[in-house]
């Protein structure tokens, strides 16, 4: 029984943890909800301040760029509102443009084209048909000022900045004018800026007029899922995507010219604003680090103070279940007041324990050793008894009185044999019962076992080991001694034949127990002079006895053997009554 419930104890420590924390968890859980609300807010505030701080810094650091673009149109805007030079003499243009080139030293080339693609004039003072090229024929589709990159023969083939806007002379357009600007210069502007962002420059058709780094890795800083052009239509903007490398970060488009040109930054977040990118994860994940510490912290503060110590009265318990009573110098480490109080109740009750189990088992062995007294002194005085009938057998001259005395006798020795068992035996509730019964059986083999013909008689005892109480010791015992003694009386056996006595005890099962005893008689003896022998005393006993048993008893007289059956049920040491 005590088995079955260590292993619950022995989970209780874990079960009170697992209780504990689930009560800390709930009690802390508002804090946890309160703490990852205001970590959201602060996210959405350092992510709409990240976009905020990137859309400034992309106009700041594109200030140059848009004034070197804006100088250029204004420069172009300036030659096309002087159209008749386009339309006089050529040399005076040429030259217009020449001074033009002069004097700002970040242009290195101006020019005219005609409708039909002839270059009429240039700073340069070439005449060329550009009808063919890509760049003349974004020119006639536009119809409108434009900014792009593309490589001019004019310029052997390198590709620049052009700044163009189309010429109008009395409300009909004429021609075209533009100004190159070395490509090295616009993307040098974008490196004098804020090297906070990577800015990239482009134009309402999604062409990348400047960058920084001007090689094939400029795209990867792109977002995957938007082209520029689509970027140009929404104007100024920020929003957060992935990039072309795979990266999350934050783009902000800043118009330079209306509808025109347009300067694109971005940055991974967190490289220059606090909470953002991978800090978003970790404020993300702060309210659960929270807790972890918290239930870490708990748990090892419950351990401490409560769990080892109950462990340890546990295996007090334990140890006390097993024997163990001595817990006088039993201590808890530093334990706290409420459970070494409990601890002190526990060696306390094991000491008064200990001591009522020292009292009763002193007082045990005391009536135990005044009961093996008083059954001594009984077997002692049955002896003497019997002694004293054996004097005045000895002395008594009828062998009817003798024989009389002497079944007084055995059944005296009967009850001396019963007490001198318990006497000798270690458990005084229970007696064996085969023990007691081979003693009796031995003492009537000693006093009668010789029939009327002198002959031997051979007694076979099958004796199963079986514990009876003492309060059916007794009418056993007797029984069997009246049985046995008529056995011995009657026995006797056909001419040329042993007389003989079988004994039997089993378990029968179900807490019954039968006793048999069958002797070999002779058919041809006289019947009535076999009654004659006794008084009927002994079967009458038989029967008294078999009642107090509370058993059943049947005999049969067959031809040759006589045979007596007992049944009886086992009294439970519940039903024991010393």
């Amino acid at each position: 029984m005590n088995d079955k419930r260590l292993p619950e104890s022995k989970l209780a420590s874990s079960r009170l943890a697992l209780q504990l924390l689930v009560i800390l968890t709930v009690a802390i859980l508002p804090l946890g909800l309160i703490s990852i609300y205001q970590t959201s807010k602060v996210l959405e505030e350092s992510r709409a301040l990240s976009e905020i701080a990137l859309l400034d810094r992309t106009r700041r650091a594109a200030s140059e760029e848009r004034e070197l673009i804006q100088s250029a149109f204004g420069a172009v805007e300036a030659i096309s509102a002087a159209s008749g030079i386009f339309q006089g003499r050529l040399g005076l243009c040429d030259d217009i443009l020449r001074q033009l080139i002069e004097v700002d030293q970040r242009y290195i080339f101006a020019g005219f084209v005609d409708l039909e693609g002839n270059m009429t004039c240039a700073s340069t003072g070439e005449r060329s048909d550009i009808s063919q090229t890509e760049f003349f024929q974004n020119l006639g589709i536009a119809l409108e000022k434009r900014v792009d990159t593309q490589p001019l023969a004019a310029l052997d083939g390198r590709i620049a900045l052009n700044i163009s806007i189309p010429v109008a002379e009395r409300s009909e357009q004429i021609g075209f004018v533009w100004i190159s600007i070395p490509l090295k210069i616009a993307n040098e502007l974008l490196l004098e800026g804020d090297e906070a962002a990577d800015l990239l420059v482009f134009n309402g058709s999604g062409d990348i007029l400047a960058t920084e780094t001007f090689t094939d890795d400029r795209r990867k800083i792109l977002p995957q899922e938007r082209t520029l052009q689509e970027l140009a239509q929404d104007k100024r903007q920020t929003f957060r995507a992935l990039d072309h490398a795979g990266n999350i970060r934050d783009f902000a488009v800043v118009p330079i010219v209306d509808n025109t040109v347009f300067v694109l930054g971005s940055w991974e977040p967190g490289e220059k604003i606090n909470l953002t990118g991978r800090g978003e994860s970790y404020a993300l994940y702060f309210p659960l680090l929270m807790w972890i510490t918290a239930m870490a912290v708990a748990y090892v503060g419950i351990h401490r103070l409560v769990i080892r110590h109950v462990r340890k009265l546990g295996r007090w318990m334990k140890l006390y279940a097993g024997g163990h009573t001595d817990f006088a110098d039993a201590q808890l480490n530093h334990a706290p007041a409420e459970i070494e109080v409990v601890a002190q109740a526990f060696r306390s009750m094991t000491t008064r324990l200990a001591e009522q189990d020292r009292l009763l088992k002193d007082e045990l062995d005391e009536k135990t050793t005044l009961l093996r007294e008083v059954h001594h002194r009984v077997k002692n005085n049955l002896q003497l008894i019997s002694s004293i009938m054996n004097i005045q057998i000895r002395n008594t001259r009828s062998d009817e009185a003798k024989h009389l005395l002497r079944r007084v006798q055995d059944r005296v020795m009967a009850l001396s044999a019963i007490h001198r068992y318990l006497y000798l035996s270690r458990k005084l509730s229970m007696v064996r019962a085969d023990q007691l019964l081979d003693d009796i059986i031995k003492q009537l083999v000693i006093v009668g076992s010789v029939d009327d013909a002198n002959s031997k008689i051979e007694i076979a005892t099958k004796l199963a080991p079986i514990e009876i109480s003492p309060d059916q010791s007794v009418p056993l015992t007797l029984l069997a001694t009246e049985a046995a003694t008529n056995a011995v009386k009657y026995c006797g056996a056909p001419q040329g034949q042993k007389p003989w006595i079988n004994i039997v005890l089993n378990d029968l099962g179900d807490a019954y127990v039968g006793l048999t005893i069958v002797n070999s008689f002779d058919p041809d003896a006289d019947q009535e002079e076999d009654e004659n022998k006794g008084t009927g005393l002994g079967s009458q006993l038989i029967e008294s006895f078999v009642s107090q048993l509370g058993g059943t008893l049947e005999t049969k007289r067959l031809d040759t053997r006589f045979e007596l059956h007992v049944t009886f049920e086992l009294l439970q040491d519940d039903d024991y009554t010393p």
